[in-house]
């Protein structure tokens, strides 16, 4: 094949069998973070095996690529199938309860997973230059890429990076993983196992070798090849001892956190639909009703009340109701989170969680500080695109970054607020000193907006990865699911049916102690992990020269 084909040439080759390919790989990729359809079994599960065997895939066409336009191409194609795949749901908020219109929301959805998509499509590009002949370095290198990508996904521009690969492995031996490198040294270790696996692949199965194939177009083009042969066996022993270790180490070498007690909990779940949560007449007054009786009913050392779940602010509530609640909470030494917006036309408004704590004087506040683009804040430019949507209260404040918990009977207590709990970067702010770091971690969200769709599921494996990286546990209280206790293990310990009117009552271990992903986010956020990455690519462009 002449080495002067044309771009059109190449990308083509995206509707070919190769094209299909990808796009089965990226879908399944997907897939295995929620298993999204219901088989009687595995719906919502996460499907480690599946994860390994999709960057299986799209490793085996980059081995192929003749040129790091085609891997550009491949990366991109796979990435955009992954994505529009991952978090197709974002049409259900935008179309049903946005107003936008279909074919305008379908555009918008995959407009973001291509432009996501982007990145993947870089790295794929750089690896397929930097790529070095030994299988083991050339695994790592993919897998320390792979995660570059996913990291300036989850960061730059506000960050989404919903969906990365190692969500997938909360069940799996990469678990174990997580207290030490967290999700994202997690995805870089699967990224790794997937180009190992497409390696073997490519040696049993015989043929040229994506080294060779990558070597006949260096040489036919006149560039230097590295003096080398391919050995494969070095990067079965890298994942071989990557898979290994967690099953060679003890659980309790693994565990870094210990008791701080237990608290009794309630966790609140309306079921307020979302076309009436925000409607005066019909949700409101049922969201104020029916939370005020279960929030006066309750009696748990805690009980928490999902994102604004009472929908509106302080000075809209009817006459008394704010009063009966603190003194409720006072007379019975009780406490209350409760999602709900607060401010003023003057200061600006916020997403807010308050916490009425039983004998403390003033009412406790946490801002949310990561806002949804064009759901909660509107970015430059964009405000004709929020005009063409019906979402209430859509420009709030920003909250503090790594603001104090809420003291309870003993326990400290750090609300988030809906997708919050995606930025295991940002919450790691509050262990920066271990006295006061968290021993409970309470995420409030309203799910509602993505109706009965497989949304719930990834967010309760966000929130699993999380109790993982700190091995603190995570209570839920959400408007239409997923309302669950989950422990610092990442197991559900409890949980109530989604899309039901429900009151979930259990107990929660609180922990402390820091685990070292802990300490070392908390000090310096994702750098470590960008300075491994961009060390990786340093040295392969050495050995590369």
């Amino acid at each position: 094949m002449s080495l002067a084909r044309s771009a059109p040439e190449r990308w083509s080759e995206l509707f070919s069998g190769r094209g299909v390919l990808l796009l089965v790989a990226g879908a399944l990729h997907a897939a295995s973070i929620a298993w999204p359809i219901d088989l009687g079994f595995a719906r919502g599960q996460t499907l480690w095996p599946l994860q390994i065997a999709a960057m299986g895939l799209l490793a085996l066409v980059l081995l192929r690529a003749r040129s790091a336009s085609q891997a550009f191409a491949a990366g991109w194609w796979f990435g955009t199938s992954f994505l529009g795949c991952t978090f197709w749901w974002l049409f259900v908020a935008m179309h049903t309860y946005g107003g936008l219109a279909s074919p305008l929301a379908v555009v918008a959805v995959l407009a973001l997973a291509a432009l996501l998509a982007l990145y993947f499509g870089l790295v794929c590009g750089l690896w397929w230059r930097l790529s070095l002949r030994s299988a083991a370095p050339s695994a790592m290198l993919f897998g320390l890429l792979w995660m570059m990508a996913e990291m300036a996904r989850g960061t730059w521009l506000t960050g989404f990076g919903w969906g990365a690969g190692g969500y997938a492995h909360l069940d799996g031996p990469l678990a174990f993983y997580a207290p030490w490198v967290g999700v994202y040294g997690m995805t870089a270790l699967a990224a790794g196992l997937g180009m190992v696996l497409a390696q073997m692949a490519g040696a049993l199965g015989g043929g040229p070798s994506g080294a060779d194939v990558q070597a006949r177009v260096l040489t036919r083009a006149g560039l230097p090849v590295a003096n080398t042969t391919p050995q494969p066996v070095g990067g079965w022993v890298w994942a071989a001892l990557v898979v290994a270790l967690p099953l060679a180490v003890p659980a309790k070498w693994n565990d870094w956190t210990r008791s701080s007690g237990s608290l009794s909990v309630t966790l609140l779940q309306g079921n307020i639909p979302q076309n009436e949560k925000f409607e005066i007449g019909t949700g409101v007054a049922r969201a104020l009703a029916w939370y005020q009786t279960a929030l006066l009913a309750a009696n748990t050392a805690l009980v928490v009340a999902p994102e604004t779940a009472l929908p509106v602010l302080p000075v809209q509530l009817p006459e008394g109701y704010w009063d009966a609640l603190r003194t409720a909470m006072d007379r019975s030494h009780r406490a209350a989170v409760i999602g709900m917006p607060l401010g003023n036309e003057a200061q600006g408004y916020s997403n807010s969680v308050v916490g009425l704590v039983g004998g403390t004087a003033q009412p406790l506040r946490y801002d949310k500080h990561h806002l949804v683009p064009f759901g909660e804040f509107i970015p430059p430019m964009f405000r004709w695109f929020t005009a063409l949507m019906n979402i209430p209260l859509g420009d709030f404040n920003h909250g503090a970054l790594g603001q104090a918990a809420f003291a309870v009977q003993g326990q400290r207590l750090a609300p988030n607020i809906c997708y919050e709990d995606l930025f295991g970067e940002e919450l790691a702010v509050r262990f920066n000193d271990a006295a006061r770091a968290p021993t409970i971690f309470v995420n409030v969200s309203n799910l509602a907006w993505f109706g009965d769709t497989v949304a719930v599921d990834q967010h309760v494996a966000i929130s699993r990865m999380r109790t993982l990286e700190f091995q603190r546990p995570f209570v839920r209280a959400t408007n239409t699911g997923a309302t669950a206790i989950l422990d610092h293990q990442g197991q559900t310990r409890a949980a109530l049916p989604r899309l039901t009117e429900g009151v979930l009552v259990g107990e929660v271990q609180g922990r402390e102690g820091l685990t070292p992903f802990a300490w070392w986010a908390a000090r310096f956020g994702l750098w470590p992990l960008w300075l491994l990455g961009l060390g990786g690519v340093a040295w392969s462009w050495r050995r590369r020269a």
